[in-house]
């Protein structure tokens, strides 16, 4: 298939204004510490059959002694940052980077996980906000989100619909995370935009492929309470064998996914500049690599950094490869995404000359010291 240059003009990222380190945990909750083994993020994560395991197994395996399963740091919010305020701040920077006002945006899609109000989504207040005219669509495939909006987006746009899509993902993971779970090590937050538009000849989206991933429902669901005050609060649980699961099915998932993308791109393996694969566990990126054969010095990992972001991963990791000059114009990228209870795909463009947002500022506090300072790979 011959695709128009439809793809990724502009890319901004925005980040909460507190920095997590491990250390937070040992000094608070020494408890979690102790017990670390027996609760979710262990429960999850785990090793039971030596004898047989596979390229996530083997890729899991030396961080199995760590109780943090090598997460390292986390951006989370401070009591006066929201879902919208970060969210609004990256459109914001996405939209000055491409030169373009509101009322040059005919359609937004956003995502977020989760909103303050859980339901509805972020797009009208975030059109508000905004002080957009067009249309705001919500739109829901948990850690996907990202790759989902980008190719409706590029197929809206190339279907002359739309001439200017304002995509903007978030992820509010701490307020909807038990801080009594251990789960919460592996938990980040922040919220990222891009606009799809029109590009030069031979370059934005080349091919994608996205299978849905029933085969992981029951693993995670969201349990609703109160807090002690009477208030609703809703919190991310994994049911047993979620581990198992996520093992059984991530080779396959990665294997369709990038071999249907690559194809549809007309492209290789070894035609690719940089690999941004998801990096919700620290050991992610390295099976992804294991998987396809190739080195993992090819793509960019974050978890160090940021911890597991969901939905914000591709966005973190498209915006720093170009910061660093690792993505430059006519590059080709390999970009993959997997949701739990929802989708994977793999998405092969060719950058263009894609503007990006000014550098996240930094923390404003950093809550631990950690120390191994987090670098990008």
């Amino acid at each position: 298939m011959i695709y128009q240059p439809v793809g990724i003009r502009s890319i901004a990222v925005s980040f909460p204004s507190i920095i997590r380190t491990n250390d937070y945990y040992r000094e608070n909750s020494p408890e979690l510490i102790t017990g670390a083994e027996k609760k979710t993020l262990s429960r999850v994560f785990s090793t039971t059959d030596s004898s047989n395991m596979n390229e996530f197994d083997l890729e899991m395996l030396p961080y199995m002694s760590d109780p943090f399963r090598g997460t390292v740091e986390r951006r989370v919010f401070a009591p006066d940052e929201t879902s919208l305020s970060i969210s609004y701040k990256a459109a914001k920077d996405a939209l000055d980077a491409a030169k373009l006002s509101p009322q040059d945006i005919d359609l937004m899609l956003v995502a977020t996980i989760f909103p303050e109000q859980i339901v509805p989504g972020n797009a009208a207040f975030l059109a508000g906000e905004l002080g957009l005219q067009g249309a705001a669509w919500n739109l829901d495939s948990t850690c996907s989100n990202a790759m989902v909006a980008l190719q409706t987006a590029a197929a809206l746009v190339r279907a002359g619909e739309y001439q200017n899509v304002l995509v903007v993902i978030c992820t509010n993971y701490s307020k909807f995370t038990d801080e009594n779970d251990t789960l919460s090590f592996l938990s980040g937050d922040g919220a990222g935009a891009f606009v799809v538009s029109s590009l030069k000849a031979n370059q934005g989206v080349l091919g994608t492929k996205i299978i849905n991933t029933a085969s992981t429902c029951g693993t995670f669901y969201n349990e609703f309470t109160t807090d002690s005050q009477g208030n609703p609060r809703m919190f991310i649980r994994a049911a047993k064998g979620t581990g198992k699961v996520l093992s059984d099915t991530s080779i396959q998932l990665v294997r369709e996914c990038c071999s249907g993308a690559l194809e549809a791109a007309g492209v290789t393996l070894d035609d690719i500049n940089l690999f941004a694969f998801n990096t919700p566990t620290a050991w992610y990126s390295k099976v992804c690599a294991r998987v396809l054969g190739i080195d993992h010095q090819r793509t960019i990992d974050l978890h160090e950094r940021y911890a597991n972001i969901g939905p914000m991963l591709p966005l973190a990791n498209l915006y720093h490869g170009a910061e660093l000059g690792r993505i430059r114009e006519n590059d080709l990228v390999l970009l993959y995404t997997i949701g739990s209870v929802s989708n994977a795909g793999a998405s092969v463009m060719r950058w263009g000359d894609v503007a990006i947002g000014p550098t996240p500022a930094p923390p404003v506090s950093t809550q631990g010291q950690e120390e191994k300072i987090p670098s990008l790979c």
